[in-house]
């Protein structure tokens, strides 16, 4: 029983040999990690600028005539409509204004019944020969006179009922309020700003161009607006300023966005703006694609091929050109491969494969 059972034993070990020895070796997992071939291409210079983005509608709202604030109906961050009724301001005075208007125009009115008739019975006596020429005439300058003063009091109840509609701060555009500058029992005086008001749609954003920087700026062909250094958005137009600031020497040029590129943009918020001249055929840059980099604290670094192994090799780069990769000063030549995966290039060498 002993020599069958170690007889067993060993066929068992055997048979485990031969089919470990037919199974094929593991595939690289090097060949599954995607890369790129370094490459140099002719690209056109670029200037890049910081700038903001601004609302194309923005307004600041101030009363039109003075008085306590009574109301004020809307904070930072509220949506307002067309009409909508932002702040109310104490209208005592204006509303007496309207009340002593309307008793001037009735007594106009009444003397104006009054020398009308005049004028009438006097027209009939000078038919008949009983009054003068001269009576005529006093009763018709009566009357103009009095017909005029009926147009007076109603120019000033016109005015007085603009003065009372001032105490109403209305909306003027569908919007978003910005900020306030007033509060509740404040003196509201004309000129004074309330509320700031804008639309969040169309924007555009506006970059101060150093005079250095003027001429390249004016040459580009192509201009690009990314809030994140990604995404980068193409305005519609662009427009420079016919003056430069005295104390900066810098010149404003404003690039309108499309309304589909603002959605996810707001006034305020910080940009980056490139322009792009045309490419000059006599000059290559070395790219590398964005993926392909690695940034671990101040290092900043891409995994390179050779043969079957990936290297961490530390690079000095450039100017990011968006979809066409990020320029490589230094660490890279042209031809050479690297990881567009570094993470899984990276456990391939910790492992050895």
């Amino acid at each position: 029983m002993k020599s069958t059972a170690a007889f067993v034993g060993f066929a068992l070990v055997f048979l485990t040999s031969v089919s470990l020895a037919q199974q094929k070796p593991p595939t690289n997992s090097i060949n599954l990690i995607p890369t790129a071939v370094v490459q140099a291409r002719v690209l056109g210079s670029s200037v890049e600028l910081d700038g903001s983005i601004e609302a194309v509608r923005q307004s600041t709202l101030s009363a039109q005539t003075s008085g306590r604030i009574a109301t004020l109906l809307v904070k930072a961050g509220d949506k307002v409509h067309v009409g909508q009724l932002l702040a109310t301001i104490d209208d005592r005075e204006t509303a007496a204004g309207v009340q002593r208007s309307q008793a001037q125009i009735n007594q106009a009115d009444a003397e104006l019944r009054n020398a009308k008739a005049n004028l009438e019975r006097t027209r009939e006596l000078r038919h008949k020969g009983f009054v003068s020429q001269a009576a005529l005439d006093t009763a018709q300058a009566q009357f103009d006179s009095v017909n005029a003063a009926r147009a007076q009091a109603g120019a000033a109840a016109l005015q007085s009922g603009l003065a009372q509609g001032f105490t109403r701060v209305l909306a003027p555009y569908e919007g978003w309020v910005a900020q306030t500058q007033a509060q509740v029992g404040d003196l509201a005086v004309p000129g004074k700003p309330l509320l700031t008001l804008y639309a969040p749609l169309p924007l555009r954003a506006v970059v101060q161009v150093p005079a250095s920087r003027q001429s390249a700026v004016r040459a580009a062909t192509q201009t690009g607006i990314s809030s994140d250094g990604t995404h980068w958005f193409i305005p519609h137009t662009r427009t420079a300023l016919p003056v430069a600031d005295a104390v900066t020497q810098t010149t404003e040029w404003r690039l309108d966005l499309a309304d589909k590129d603002g959605v996810s943009l707001v006034p305020g918020q910080q940009v980056r703006v490139r322009f792009t001249q045309a490419a000059d055929t006599t000059t290559t840059r070395l790219l590398v694609p964005r993926a392909a980099i690695v940034r671990r604290g101040e290092l900043t670094a891409v995994y390179v091929q050779s043969k079957d192994v990936f290297t961490l090799r530390a690079v000095r780069l450039g100017a990011d050109q968006g979809e066409a990769g990020v320029e490589v000063l230094a660490g890279l030549r042209g031809g050479e491969v690297v990881a567009l995966d570094p993470i899984r290039a990276g456990f391939a060498k910790a492992l050895g494969q």
